[in-house]
């Protein structure tokens, strides 16, 4: 499995707060089965700017340094969406952006405040650019979670969305639950993740969210969601170019 939202880079947002609790994070997500995580710090969000891209990258080598060859610890940033994003993209590498696994996928933070057609505008520039967004947690995001129809049009649109572990499995709650499960059944989740910020309230893994969903929905969506799907990223592929390269290799 590869786990494509995780904050484990120590000390610069809310996630791990040392490099032992991020290297204990890692080895935990290891013995869970995640081959690689990708380390996603907050960036433009209020106080974790985190837009030093040698500094993330100087951080991301010292922890995998410790940890070891297992997991890979690859670069990316939970990027909070605001009015400056597309002009902020067109300033990369300078600008600090952190693109998922180094690809053309985008990880993507809405905020709570309902703003449905501005997210159609952007994700629909942010696909004629040649970005490939990613939602993180729409099912925590009430007027996603609630606005199934909303959700379809940004996938249809070329938006990919990602699902948190410990909402398939009922730890945030009913509400997180029942909107990541329609989205799963709906088709319209792409991502299986675990978005960890610490070993015990948000810990990394996702074995027990990916037994749930292939004893709800079946070993082929549950592959999907936590291999195929990511493994796609980390190489750059589509989605749908990534499926039918493996078809081809069966």
């Amino acid at each position: 499995m590869i786990d494509l939202h995780c904050h484990v880079l120590p000390g610069i947002d809310d996630g791990a707060r040392s490099l032992e609790v991020a290297v204990a994070m890692c080895r935990l997500a290891a013995a869970e089965g995640c081959e690689a995580l990708v380390a996603t710090p907050h960036q433009r969000r209020g106080v974790w700017w985190n837009c030093d891209g040698a500094a993330l990258d100087g951080l991301r080598e010292e922890l995998q340094a410790a940890v070891g060859v297992r997991p890979r610890i690859l670069p990316g940033g939970e990027i909070r969406i605001d009015s400056q994003l597309l002009a902020e993209l067109a300033r990369l590498p300078e600008s600090g952006l952190q693109p998922l696994a180094g690809s053309r996928y985008l990880l993507l933070e809405f905020d709570g405040g309902g703003r449905p057609r501005q997210a159609i505008e952007l994700v629909h520039e942010l696909v004629i650019a040649g970005w490939r967004p990613v939602l993180a947690h729409p099912e925590l995001i009430p007027w996603l979670a609630d606005d199934t129809p909303l959700v379809e049009r940004l996938v249809e649109l070329g938006a990919a969305t990602q699902v948190t572990a410990m909402s398939v499995t009922g730890d945030f709650g009913h509400r997180p639950e029942a909107a990541a499960h329609r989205l799963i059944e709906a088709g319209l989740a792409h991502f299986l993740a675990s978005d960890a910020h610490d070993l015990y309230r948000r810990p990394p893994g996702l074995r027990r969210a990916r037994t749930e969903v292939a004893a709800r929905w079946g070993e082929e969506v549950a592959q999907q969601l936590t291999d195929d799907n990511p493994r796609a990223v980390v190489a750059d592929l589509p989605l749908a170019a990534a499926h039918q390269q493996t078809e081809s290799r069966a």
